[in-house]
């Protein structure tokens, strides 16, 4: 053995630093997990002339690894765009871009049916750090121009709803907001990037919750941000960095092995929600299906110019004359839906909402109940609706 040998190293040194190197050559389908908060150079010269903004080498493990660089890029290939940035939720997402492009003094536009977490932090922006919250019609289009101030620096739309399902017109809001030189950010969440191509549609941002389909087994909580313009990256990242953001790589490696079957599931998912929804729509129980690809639902032709499919996720509301008792007794009686936030897993779900209580302008009538339609057979699902509604007749 050489003298510098680890063999001739006290015990706990050899256990720590080992001459052994893996040989090169192996491949297997599967990204290897690199857990890292440290990260190794060569050299100081090596050290030094690394940047945490160039992912071309890696500087620190909260900046990332080859495992969540790995899943940046095939997110940002499967939403066609250049740049992506891992968060540790959704909601770190969107508090992301808002960190990344308000400042006190600055106005936001927000869709009346965002996500709820969205606008409780938005109205902590505008409580706490000077920045002007404006909520508005999530179909009212072209005319968003009239809501554009001078001080406007971002505009949010959510396609769809995720509660109450109203599908923008996401290519005039964002003509609108360019022509005052307003970035447009998406939540894309609904349709996994797979059936709204949004940059393609004018979206300047775009945010998902991995957590939903990409994930897909109920058990992840991750967020995506995604753009296709460096400079707009370069402010997100800045952001990212100063934010702290990162994630755990077993939760990336999760996500990249459930990436090849996203587009089966979200088709599964999509054809059975549409059964369940068209099912629905014939009971006497129910004044109105939720459901974007069916007629009728708010911002159906919108759907159909723009999207290419409707995954898992809609809502209904029942007729009137149900009470609030009756509708929850409805949720609890069903035996294969669970009451559970979130979707895109395999198990379905259903929750009832207080709709009213969420948004400043409602105008419909009748209880909101939301339905995740998971991979169970659609036949079945049916059955266990049917057996519920029998509780609240």
């Amino acid at each position: 053995m050489p003298e510098n040998s680890n063999s001739q190293r006290g015990f706990n040194t050899r256990v720590i630093h080992s001459d052994y190197e893996a040989p090169d050559g192996f491949g297997a389908f599967p990204v290897a997990i690199h857990h890292a908060s440290t990260v190794l150079f060569t050299d100081v010269a090596s050290m030094r002339s690394r940047s945490w903004q160039d992912k071309s080498a890696y500087t620190y493990g909260l900046h990332g690894t080859p495992t969540s660089f790995t899943l940046e890029a095939r997110l940002a290939d499967i939403e066609q765009g250049k740049h992506c940035l891992l968060t540790p939720s959704g909601l770190a997402a969107i508090t992301l871009v808002n960190m990344a492009f308000l400042a006190s003094g600055d106005h936001v536009l927000i869709p009346d049916n965002v996500y709820s977490p969205n606008r409780e932090l938005a109205d902590w922006l505008s409580r706490s750090f000077g920045v002007s919250v404006s909520y508005y019609d999530p179909l009212i289009g072209a005319d968003i121009a009239a809501l554009i101030r001078d001080n406007t620096k971002l505009i949010w739309a959510e396609a769809p709803g995720s509660v109450s399902m109203e599908v923008p017109d996401v290519p005039a809001i964002c003509a609108a907001a360019h022509a005052r030189g307003v970035l447009v950010a998406l939540d894309n969440t609904w349709s996994g990037g797979i059936a709204f191509p949004a940059f393609a549609h004018g979206v300047d941002i775009i945010m998902q919750a991995l957590t939903k389909y990409q994930s897909g087994g109920s058990d992840v909580l991750m967020g995506a941000v995604i753009t296709r313009d460096r400079a707009l990256n370069i402010r997100l990242q800045t952001a990212h960095m100063r934010l702290g953001f990162g994630v755990g790589m077993d939760d990336v490696y999760l996500v990249l092995r459930n990436l090849p079957t996203l587009q089966l599931r979200f088709q599964a998912h999509d054809q059975s929600a549409r059964k369940v929804a068209a099912w629905l729509k014939d009971r006497p129980e129910i004044s109105t299906v939720l459901h974007p690809a069916l007629p009728g639902s708010p911002g159906h032709a919108i759907w159909q110019r723009d999207f290419t499919g409707a995954g898992g996720l809609f809502s209904v509301l029942f007729d009137e004359k149900y009470t609030e008792q009756q509708t929850d007794r409805f949720v609890d009686s069903l035996k294969l839906f669970k009451i559970g936030f979130s979707w895109g897993g395999a198990h379905s779900l259903c929750v009832p909402y207080r709709i009213e209580q969420m948004r400043q302008h409602w105008s419909h009538k009748g209880i909101l109940v939301r339905f995740n339609i998971g991979l169970e057979d659609s036949t079945d699902l049916i059955a266990d609706i049917e057996q519920a509604l029998a509780q609240i007749a």
